[in-house]
């Protein structure tokens, strides 16, 4: 089964071809980063037109690059939510219309399944079951995954995930947009423990966290009588310790709630080099393995989605119904069920 998947959930537009035999054939992604930087952050309807602008061009590049054409396509996998509406409906549409062109089914799939499920593409996949830490911009939750579709929400932020507050801290150092990557550049040449950041929620006694009050810290600190610009990295430095900390410490109590010995990291977040070095060390210190996706998997693509939906596809999920374009720009993880389920 080949499928094509299309992913336009926000500030990234991606097309890919999975075959459920051969693996990946192809995967092809628009960052907007360049479109959104003048504004310091996403502009929705920008976006959604970009996405109209890109998609088909970056269908054809990839339906070229798998050595396929049109027909060749078996379904088609698309990211129905979450994400900003209308950049959702611009994929959605794209997917539906070539779905029904073809005669062929159209998979909405959930955009945190893509990220979750995306490590399993790597040459070193973890197996089932393992938990899983998601770090985006939007989403910073644990999960308890057993199967496709078989989750358990463990804990998860009670305000600004983690990338967003990376994004905002960024912001108020006056780095540039997307501020998360300049920041966790800036932490490299600094030093942390110059400056004492709080760990929120470090000590909660359960798996959620908070990140709104760390970026709140930083304010105070770049705000007060005696802050000196030349601080800025190691400032960088020390948000970025306090954040990897908490990220640790509750993916590791996760673990041992489970009893499971395998972490799954996904999301934008998870290339963050020091977060991979610290949860690393962690588990292999107690004997478990972290797993990751491929680098140019960890922000948002269409090789995830095209994955997720044809995992789906091959365990007997079925659409249901006439065509039709569904998304949910708000959509909890936690209502997706097992393929076989979703069938029934």
């Amino acid at each position: 089964m080949k499928v094509l998947g299309i992913e336009s959930s926000c500030d990234e537009t991606g097309v890919a071809v999975y075959d459920t035999e051969a693996g990946l054939l192809a995967h092809c992604l628009h960052s907007q980063i360049d479109l959104h930087a003048a504004y310091g952050g996403v502009v929705p309807e920008l976006a959604s037109r970009d996405h109209i602008r890109r998609l088909p061009v970056l269908m054809k590049q990839a339906l070229a690059q798998a050595g396929l054409e049109n027909r060749d396509v078996d379904a088609v996998a698309y990211t129905s939510g979450p994400g900003l509406a209308g950049a959702l409906l611009v994929g959605a549409s794209v997917a539906e219309a070539f779905a029904l062109a073809r005669g062929i089914p159209a998979l909405p799939v959930h955009h945190l399944e893509g990220h979750l499920l995306s490590p399993l593409l790597s040459a070193d996949p973890p197996q089932f079951p393992f938990v899983a830490l998601l770090v985006s911009g939007g989403h910073t939750q644990l999960m308890r995954v057993r199967g496709v579709g078989d989750y358990a929400l463990l804990g998860e932020s009670v305000d600004d995930a983690a990338g967003e507050a990376f994004d905002k801290t960024a912001k108020l150092l006056g780095l540039g947009y997307p501020g998360g990557p300049q920041l966790a550049r800036l932490a490299e040449q600094g030093v942390a423990g110059r400056f004492r950041l709080p760990r929120p929620m470090l000590h909660s006694g359960d798996l959620d966290f908070s990140f709104s009050g760390l970026k709140t810290a930083v304010l105070n600190v770049v705000s007060g009588p005696d802050w000196d610009p030349a601080g800025m990295a190691d400032l960088a430095a020390e948000f970025q310790q306090a954040v990897v900390e908490v990220l640790c410490a509750k993916a590791l109590a996760a673990l041992k709630k489970t009893g499971l010995k395998t972490l799954v990291v996904a999301g934008g977040v998870g290339a963050n080099l020091h977060l991979r070095q610290t949860l690393d060390a962690a588990l292999q210190q107690r004997g478990g393995r972290v797993h990751y996706p491929e680098p140019a998997l960890c922000t948002d693509n269409g090789a995830m989605i095209a994955f997720a939906g044809a995992m789906r596809l091959a365990a007997g999920e079925t659409v249901a119904g006439e065509p039709s374009v569904r998304i949910r720009p708000r959509w909890p993880l936690a209502e997706l069920k097992p393929p076989q389920a979703a069938a029934a």
